[in-house]
């Protein structure tokens, strides 16, 4: 009997999700509780785990293919594809080989073990798997700091690092001096890379872009006196950097600085619905960041 596997519940206010993509294909051996795929929310990014062992069957929904809550993603058959391929190892071994061979073969010594080997058992997590995949790199090049060397998405990200920060000595050494070239013009196709956005980046563009459709955009320059908040930076900079583990920027003393303006000026701190002024007896500040995902 097939074992269905459907989304969860994807959280408050959230009804629906979009496939990023499958760890187990059609016809794979499947574990329980092992991870299945990954959707992507507005929030938050979910991977789904196998309700029972046996062997993945179609997958309803593809990558890319958005789903709702309790929607149908793909079944697990009955049987396991596992101990189908101990047996092929088992037929693949050679016969035994006489007694004097043996003898023979005691007196070599042992052929090292392959780099890598110990961790042919080790399940990797899900969202290493993918972040090694985006990078172009292998879990030989990264050290697992999980449960038996198992690689997690922090071990990629600190491998990433220090890739990037270690000096590259073949982009120092001079390259051979050639003949200068006329430039080849190209294509505008040729110039341009597009790339499926996540759920996640869609949801911060749109609301970017509502934010500037519907607030009043202004851009002023006026010169201020930071002697006072350079003063408190440098008195709390070493004792905020020890506890919270980051540098106390400016941007903080900018948002505390926004804030008393729209007390002060409350028509600031205002907005419009239809014929109506809503003015609000709250800040509610927001702030853009980069992070890895958007």
């Amino acid at each position: 009997m097939a074992v269905e596997v459907r989304v969860p519940t994807l959280g408050e206010s959230v009804t629906e999700a979009t496939v990023a993509n499958w760890f187990k294909q059609p016809g794979d051996a499947v574990k329980a509780d092992e991870m299945l795929c990954e959707l992507e929310t507005d929030k938050v990014t979910i991977e789904v785990p196998a309700p029972a062992a046996g062997v993945m069957g179609d997958h309803v929904a593809k990558s890319g293919d958005t789903v709702g809550v309790d929607a149908l993603l793909a079944t697990i058959e009955e049987g396991a594809g596992a101990p189908a391929k101990k047996e092929e190892k088992k037929a693949e071994k050679p016969a035994e080989k006489p007694a004097e061979d043996k003898a023979v073969a005691k007196d070599e010594p042992a052929p090292e073990p392959k780099k890598g080997s110990g961790r042919d058992d080790v399940e990797d997590a899900p969202s290493a798997k993918k972040a090694m995949a985006e990078a172009g790199i292998s879990a030989d090049d990264v050290k697992g700091t999980g449960r038996d060397g198992r690689v997690m998405k922090e071990d990629v990200q600190k491998a990433i690092a220090a890739a990037s920060a270690g000096p590259s000595e073949a982009s120092a050494a001079p390259a051979s001096v050639e003949a200068p070239r006329a430039p080849v013009a190209e294509a505008d196709e040729e110039r341009e890379k597009r790339v499926r956005m996540t759920r996640l980046r869609q949801t911060i563009a749109r609301r970017l872009k509502d934010a500037q459709n519907t607030a009043a955009m202004l851009t002023t320059y006026n010169e201020v006196d930071m002697g006072a908040v350079m003063e408190l930076r440098n008195e709390y900079r070493e004792l905020f950097l020890k506890k919270h583990g980051v540098k106390l920027g400016f941007m903080s003393f900018f948002t505390k600085a926004c804030c008393q303006a729209l007390k002060e000026w409350p028509a600031v701190n205002a907005s419009i619905d239809g014929e109506e002024i809503i003015y609000h007896d709250y800040c509610d500040v927001s702030i853009a960041v980069s992070t890895p995902k958007g």
